[in-house]
């Protein structure tokens, strides 16, 4: 019986990158499969409960059919969410804001509204993997601008972003605070963006889902609140860390350019609707008190400064400061980052244990960069990030490929 060949995949799909923060699960599996546990570092899923406002929204409504929402959004979300952004300095109307999908999706319509195929997105890197994926599915070329771990990962200069820019680029794309940096940028820093989209009348898109987490000062500036930029800001937001709902996949898309939303609106449209139940949750969990996020912030801070003393502790480990976020981008006495975080998670054990991490290549786009970097999320415990940090120090003794740093 003769079989049919199929014709070939698309090139988007042969370009599409496997996620550094995922592709090991397989190895995991493995390794829990045989009794190991293992300490998830690779992974920004929080540990701390989500608000007590959400669940009791979603236990007593009394929905007999779970309908689609408008595709921006429940309109009382929608409303509830630019009064909350309103009311922190960063004004908003309620039609310049459009739920989406999680923030990943806010992002992919972003570049879908913005770019056509072979449009340029300038991003600095080391970058949230995710952003490589998604240019990747809008046929949309990433254009890396290198920042360093001397430097603690800040910005290079105007003069390096303008050299990049080309007839072809349409936005400039950052994370603040930075995924997976940990870094926060300055409002000197952010002033330097907006004169460089001013001049050039390019997007500059602000991924703002940790503004929550930053350990030192105020809430970092957000791009919505820099003068000038209303028709070039593009603001994306999110619940799943800030209120520990990752599973919800509630996001926001923000911009005061009416073109943009309105453009927006209709890629909302093609996908129908965001999860109308999770909606009703974030609607009530936008009422929990700033005394969640203080008791949030102050866990994240312990687990950040143990995990910075740890790693500092370690001969050829170089961590650099971390102002925000739970992420750090560290560099490690090792010759390749995906053969050690697999090497860890399939040879490794310390009393039964071992540490998943995610390889630094996948953050990014430059190949052969961060082969001796990992990110490390700490979103678990003060007891489970010390013990996985045991696990880290002595396989860095053990590690076959080990350099001489």
């Amino acid at each position: 019986m003769s079989t049919a060949t199929a014709r070939s995949l698309s090139q988007r799909a042969s370009v599409m990158p496997a996620s550094p923060i995922r592709k090991l699960a397989p190895y995991a599996d493995v390794a829990k499969s045989h009794g190991v546990k293992v300490y998830h570092l690779n992974i920004g899923q929080p540990d701390v409960a989500s608000p007590e406002t959400f669940w009791k929204a979603i236990r007593e409504n009394n929905l007999s059919v779970l309908e689609y929402s408008h595709s921006a959004g429940i309109l009382a979300l929608r409303e509830k969410a630019a009064a909350a952004y309103t009311a922190m300095g960063i004004p908003v109307e309620t039609n310049q804001l459009m739920v989406t999908t999680a923030g990943s999706e806010a992002l992919s319509i972003a570049m879908s509204v913005l770019c056509d195929e072979g449009d340029e997105v300038i991003v600095p890197e080391p970058m949230y993997a995710n952003y490589i994926g998604f240019a990747a599915a809008n046929a949309v070329k990433v254009v890396p601008i290198l920042t360093k771990i001397e430097d603690n990962f800040a910005l290079p200069s105007l003069e390096e972003f303008e050299k990049r820019i080309t007839p072809r680029t349409k936005a400039i794309l950052v994370c603040n605070p930075g995924n997976p940096t940990g870094i926060v940028y300055s409002p000197e820093q952010l002033a330097g963006l907006r004169e460089i989209a001013i001049k050039h009348g390019v997007y500059l898109i602000a991924d703002e889902v940790y503004r929550e987490f930053v350990y030192e000062g105020g809430r970092p500036q957000s791009i919505l609140e820099l003068e000038g930029l209303d028709e070039l800001a593009i603001m994306v937001d999110s619940v799943s860390k800030r209120y520990s709902l990752c599973g919800a996949r509630i996001g926001f898309l923000v911009s005061r350019n009416k073109k943009f939303m309105d453009a927006a609106l209709r890629f909302g449209q093609a996908r129908l609707s965001s999860p109308t139940l999770e909606m009703i949750g974030v609607l009530a969990a936008l009422d929990t008190p700033t005394s969640y996020f203080d008791e949030v912030r102050s866990e994240y801070r312990k687990r950040r400064d143990l995990l910075v003393s740890r790693l500092r502790a370690m001969p050829g480990v170089v961590c650099p400061d971390i102002q925000g976020a739970f992420y750090a981008t560290v560099r490690l006495p090792i010759d390749d980052s995906d053969r050690f975080c697999q090497w860890m998670l399939e040879e490794f054990r310390l009393h039964g244990a071992t540490v998943m991490m995610a390889p630094g290549t996948g953050f990014y786009s430059t190949p052969g960069l961060g082969k001796d970097e990992v990110r490390i999320a700490y979103v678990l415990n003060v007891e489970d990030t010390a013990a996985a940090m045991d696990c880290l120090q002595l396989a860095l003794q053990n590690y076959p490929g080990r350099t001489n740093q």
